[in-house]
């Protein structure tokens, strides 16, 4: 059976994936675990060390699967390329090789974000999940559909939300992803407000009338786009 593993991202637990539920076709495995700090799993001791968060995610992410890693969780997902056996296949939903970019997101403005985080988490993990639901076709709707799935908090511990943070301006994933053990899907919302432009444009597939967060106002179109990668002959 085909399988695929869905990853969340920053500030988000695995409920995110739910919208999808009802628009798998039938024969398609599909899991969504939370990353350590997510939901009920209990945080890693040092949620920055990737041999530790190896170790909690290898029963999680195996090797007959495509991995579909949205945000912070594709940016994770790469990395664990060079700690785990390949899979299938990896989809990067929402990211590219790093997360900053020139045109995107800036160093300056993840730091601003961080410094912000520092001060007030609650303050800005709610920012945050508001703002990355600019690039949705009705923003507002998202946002309820959003608490409606994840409550107020998103179901993350605040000290691997800090670390994840950090990941984000740190990982570089450039070399992995050029010389991948498997084949690499880019996926992104025409209209994501967190990628550059030329990433969107050369992404593999395009998602019409949405941003970052496609789960919530395309899940029709994103789990039939994630289904056909699935069903790829394996390399």
């Amino acid at each position: 059976m085909t399988r695929l593993v869905l990853l969340s991202g920053w500030g988000c637990d695995a409920r995110l994936w739910q919208p999808l539920a009802k628009h798998w076709p039938v024969g398609l495995a599909v899991s969504a675990p939370d990353w350590p700090g997510y939901g009920a799993r209990p945080p890693l001791a040092d949620p920055r060390r990737l041999i530790q968060l190896t170790e909690a995610m290898a029963e999680e992410l195996p090797a007959d699967a495509v991995w579909v890693g949205w945000s912070l969780g594709g940016l994770l997902a790469a990395a664990l390329l060079a700690y785990l056996p390949a899979p299938r296949g990896l989809v990067l939903l929402g990211m590219g090789e790093r997360f900053c970019h020139e045109a995107g997101i800036s160093t300056a403005e993840l730091a601003v974000f961080q410094r912000a985080f520092a001060r007030d988490p609650e303050a800005t993990h709610r920012h945050f999940l508001r703002w990355q639901l600019a690039g949705e076709p009705d923003p507002r709707a998202a946002h309820r559909r959003l608490r409606e799935w994840l409550g107020n908090d998103g179901g993350a511990d605040r000290a691997t939300l800090a670390a994840g943070l950090d990941l984000l301006g740190e990982l570089d994933n450039a070399d992995r992803l050029a010389s991948a053990p498997c084949p690499i899907w880019r996926v992104a919302g025409e209209q994501d407000p967190l990628l550059a432009p030329s990433l969107r444009a050369s992404a593999d597939h395009r998602l019409s009338e949405a941003g970052h967060c496609p789960m919530l106002s395309q899940p029709a179109s994103l789990a039939a786009c994630l289904a056909s990668i699935a069903r790829e002959p394996a390399p």
